[in-house]
C-alpha cells in the first residue's frame, strides 16, 4: 500500500456527540480543580449501568487505569499531583455490561504513611515533608508510588513507577502482590520503564519492549523485550525476558517514553540539564532540578532491536529539533532514502543484515517549546495555563542515510496523551486518537477527544466541555471473526475516564473509534483524579 501523508489542509473541528450540548465553550477552574481530591472508597466488582445510551456487547475484556488516588494526607498536600499515591481502576466489559473494581497499590511508603497518618516522604515533583528545610535537607529516600501505568504480563498485572521496580498485582481482585523482579530480570530499586509499548508482531510474535535508564553525565538504556504469550513450541512462557542490550551515551537522560518499529526503538534525548544541588539541600524534588539547557542538541537515538534487521550494530545519533517530549504517538519505517513518507509501508527485513540502514524512519511526537514544569511556590490548581507551553504534534522524518531530519506540524491544538490503533504499532497508521483543548489553539486543560486523519488532515472532536475534563483516550481495536477480513483501522472503541464537574465525581465515556459518536456514558461511584497512563486487556 502507498499513501502520501502531508501537512494537514485547512479542514476544521467538527464537534461530534458534545458531552454538555448546548453549553457555551470554555470551563470553570473549580470544575477543572474539583478533580484533585483523595479517593475514598474501594470498589469490588460493582455492576454498572449506562446512564446514556448503549455499552457495545462487542466490547470484551478489561480497562485497567492507574494514577494518583491520595493526593492530600494529614492536611498535608502534594506539590504536583504526579506525586500522588497509585491507584488502580479496572473497568471490566462483557455482555453489554459493565463492572467496577478499584484499589491502592500497597507500597511500602503507602503502607507506612497510612499507619503514621503523615507524609514520610519526599516526592520527585517537588512535595516536602512537613517541617521545612531541615526536615528535608539530604533525605534522599523517594517512595515508589506505582502511579503511572498498568500493564498485563503473562499473569502479572504490573503497576509501573519509572525510577523502580514494578509492583505485581492480581489481575482479578487488583491485590497488591509485593514488588516484582520479573523473575531475576532486574535488580531491587532497578529503573524500569513506566511507558513500555507492545509490539503487535511486527516478527512473527506479540512482545513488550521497554526500558531502564541510569542517568547521569553519561547515561545508560537498558533495552528488553518480553514475551506476551505462552509458545509451547518454542518453550517460551509470556512474561518471559527475550533479549536485551545496554548502550551509553553522552549526556543526562531524561527519558518517560519512545517508540518502537519493527527495526528500531527510538529514544529522543530532550537538550536537559540536571543540577541535584537543590534537591540535595531540601529546597526542590529532583523534577524540579531539571530546566532545558541553553545551547543544548536534542538528539534521537536509535537503537537496533535483537529481533530487526539490523541486531547487533551500535547505535546511530541524530540531531533532533528544540522542543521538550513527553510523548510519541508512533514511529514507522520507510524504504526510501529521500525520507519520502509517501513509502508508508515499513522497511521490514526478514533476516539480519550487515549493511548500513537504509530509507528513513519516521516519528510522531507530541512537542512542548520548553519543560513545562511547577514552582516551588505555585499551587498546582491556581496554575495560569497561558504560561505554560501547549502539546503540538509533530511528525520528524529522519534520513537514515544523512542523518538529517525534516519536520513538519501536524496539528495546532493543545494535545496530549496521543495512541494509534495498538496493532498498528511501529507500522504507518492512518489514524490518531488523543485528548486535546476545547479552543482550538491556546494552552488550556484537556477536555476533548480528537480522532485526527494523519494522511488528510480531517478531525473528528468529541467534547466533554464545559464541565468535563478527559483523561487518556484508550483505542481498542475489534477483533477480527473467525475466518473473516481484518476490521478496518478505524474500527472499534475509544474509551476515556471523564471527570465531571457538574457531577464532582468520574464517568466512563465510550465512543465510536470511526465516528467519534458517542455510543454510551457510565456514571461512576467515585471520584477519581485525573490519570496517567492505561491499557485495554482483551478476555
Amino acid at each position: 500500500m502507498t499513501v502520501a501523508p502531508g501537512r494537514p489542509g485547512p479542514a476544521s473541528d467538527a464537534a461530534v456527540a458534545p458531552a454538555a450540548s448546548g453549553e457555551a465553550a470554555g470551563y470553570e477552574r473549580a470544575d477543572w480543580a474539583g478533580a484533585f481530591c483523595n479517593v475514598s472508597d474501594e470498589l469490588s466488582a460493582v455492576p454498572l449501568q449506562a446512564a446514556r445510551g448503549t455499552i457495545p456487547a462487542e466490547l470484551k475484556g478489561t480497562l485497567y487505569r492507574n494514577g494518583p488516588g491520595r493526593l492530600e494526607r494529614g492536611g498535608h498536600w502534594v506539590h504536583h499531583p504526579f506525586d500522588g499515591d497509585g491507584m488502580v481502576t479496572a473497568l471490566r466489559f462483557e455482555a453489554g455490561a459493565v463492572s467496577l473494581s478499584n484499589r491502592f497499590v500497597r507500597t511500602e511508603g503507602w503502607l507506612a504513611e497510612e499507619k503514621a497518618g503523615k507524609v514520610l516522604y519526599r516526592g520527585v515533583f517537588g512535595t516536602q515533608k512537613p517541617g521545612g528545610l531541615l526536615t528535608n535537607a539530604f533525605d534522599l529516600r523517594l517512595k515508589n508510588i506505582a502511579n503511572t501505568h498498568v500493564v498485563r504480563l503473562g499473569d502479572q498485572l504490573l503497576a509501573l513507577w519509572e525510577a523502580s521496580s514494578p509492583h505485581a498485582l492480581d489481575p482479578d481482585t487488583l491485590e497488591t502482590k509485593g514488588l516484582s523482579l520479573l523473575d531475576g530480570v532486574l535488580k531491587p530499586g532497578e529503573a524500569f520503564s513506566a511507558h513500555p509499548r507492545f509490539d503487535p508482531g511486527h516478527h512473527g510474535e506479540e512482545r513488550m519492549v521497554t526500558f531502564g535508564v541510569k542517568s547521569g553525565p553519561r547515561s545508560t538504556i537498558r533495552l528488553m523485550e518480553f514475551a506476551v504469550a505462552d509458545d509451547a513450541a518454542k518453550g517460551v512462557k509470556a512474561g518471559q525476558l527475550l533479549s536485551e542490550r545496554s548502550d551509553s551515551f553522552g549526556g543526562f537522560a531524561f527519558l518517560h517514553d519512545f517508540a518502537i518499529t519493527p527495526n528500531w526503538a527510538v529514544f529522543l534525548q530532550n537538550a536537559i540539564a540536571f543540577n541535584p544541588l537543590p534537591f540535595v539541600l531540601g529546597q526542590k524534588g529532583a523534577a524540579q532540578c531539571l530546566a532545558s539547557k541553553p545551547g543544548g542538541q536534542a538528539q534521537f537515538w536509535l537503537i537496533p532491536r535483537d529481533s530487526g534487521a539490523y541486531a547487533g550494530q551500535p547505535p546511530r545519533i541524530v540531531p533532533a529539533p528544540e522542543g521538550f517530549v513527553f510523548h510519541h504517538l508512533n514511529a514507522w519505517e520507510t524504504g526510501n532514502a529521500e525520507g519520502d513518507t509517501a513509502a508508508a509501508e515499513p522497511a521490514q527485513a526478514g533476516s539480519r543484515s550487515s549493511g548500513q540502514p537504509s530509507g528513513s524512519l519516521v516519528i510522531e511526537s507530541i512537542y512542548y517549546a520548553d519543560f513545562p514544569s511547577i514552582g516551588p511556590d505555585t499551587d498546582f490548581r491556581t496554575i495560569d495555563f497561558d504560561l505554560i507551553p501547549e502539546g503540538l504534534l509533530e511528525r520528524c522524518t529522519i534520513d537514515l542515510t544523512s542523518n538529517t531530519v525534516r519536520t513538519e506540524r501536524l496539528s495546532e491544538r493543545c494535545c496530549e496523551f496521543a495512541m494509534v490503533n495498538p496493532r498498528r504499532e511501529g507500522l504507518f497508521s492512518r489514524y490518531g486518537w488523543m485528548a486535546v483543548a476545547e479552543r482550538e489553539t491556546g494552552n488550556d486543560p484537556l477536555q476533548a477527544i480528537k480522532k485526527l486523519d494523519l494522511i488528510s488532515g480531517e478531525r473528528q472532536v468529541w467534547s466533554a466541555a464545559p464541565r468535563g475534563f478527559v483523561s487518556e483516550p484508550v483505542m481498542v481495536p475489534r477483533t477480527a471473526p473467525a475466518g473473516g477480513p481484518e476490521p478496518a483501522e478505524d474500527d472499534g472503541w475509544v474509551l476515556c475516564m471523564i471527570w465531571n464537574g457538574a457531577r464532582c465525581a468520574s464517568d466512563l465515556v465510550i465512543l465510536d473509534a470511526a465516528s467519534m459518536q458517542e455510543l454510551a456514558v457510565v456514571e461512576l461511584p467515585l471520584a477519581i483524579p485525573y490519570g496517567l497512563h492505561g491499557s485495554f486487556v482483551e478476555g
